[in-house]
């Protein structure tokens, strides 16, 4: 399933999203740009389960955990996130204010680093991208707009259908496929390459944080 935009309007500029859109496809972009030296950066930047487990919650670390956040390992990793934070974000961002937005988005990205580290704390393996944060955004989305329409193209087997989704289903269906990969790879070391706990760290701490965030009214009822 590809999201393709929600019904909900957004009363105000999202400037936060916008700004954390851009930011994650430059550094993407100076990614591109290292050619043989990303590996040599990534692993001097992002942050490692074991290195953290070693020495613990430095200042260090403190600059991986936020870096590690904007890293990505590829063209689709990258427009993935990035569609998911384009289409749930700025609806976020309206209910929160631009300030406590971008609080939000780091602090439940650090969660989701958490998760993971918490779950593979011995892996040498670095842990990069936004999809820990973004998940934390969709969980705050589904407290918010529970009865959001979620305009989803969907591929089942060789037919194509755009269908409108309610925001419930779309995302309580997303988390259960985190939930169950994550489960699934606990068994095998290799599976982390996609970080799924991170994933359900994220979207958990978005909903359990969101009302201390969301202060703002809205007329709409979803």
């Amino acid at each position: 399933m590809i999201p393709l935009k929600d019904d909900i309007p957004s009363r105000t500029f999202p400037i936060v999203n916008y700004l954390l859109i851009a930011v994650n496809l430059l550094v993407f972009g100076f990614e591109l740009s290292l050619g043989n030296h990303l590996d040599p950066f990534i692993y001097t930047h992002a942050v490692i389960p074991a290195q953290f487990v070693s020495v613990g919650l430095t200042a260090d670390q403190i600059a991986r955990l936020t870096a590690t956040m904007f890293f990505h390992g590829g063209w689709l990793h990258v427009l993935g996130n990035m569609l998911y934070l384009w289409i749930f974000g700025d609806n976020v961002e309206d209910r929160m204010g631009h300030f406590k937005y971008l609080v939000f988005y780091l602090i439940v990205g650090y969660f989701a680093s958490f998760a993971h580290i918490f779950s593979f704390p011995q892996s040498g393996v670095p842990l990069i991208g936004a999809s820990g944060a973004i998940a934390g955004v969709l969980g705050a989305y589904l407290i918010l707009y529970p009865r959001a329409k979620v305009l989803t193209l969907i591929f089942l087997f060789i037919f194509i259908q755009v269908v409108h989704i309610p925001a419930v289903v779309f995302l309580g269906f997303w988390f259960l496929l985190q939930l169950l990969s994550g489960t699934a790879g606990m068994a095998d070391q290799g599976a982390q390459s996609v970080a799924f706990w991170a994933h359900v760290g994220g979207f958990v701490a978005g909903m359990l944080l969101v009302k201390l965030f969301a202060t703002r009214k809205t007329n709409y009822r979803y």
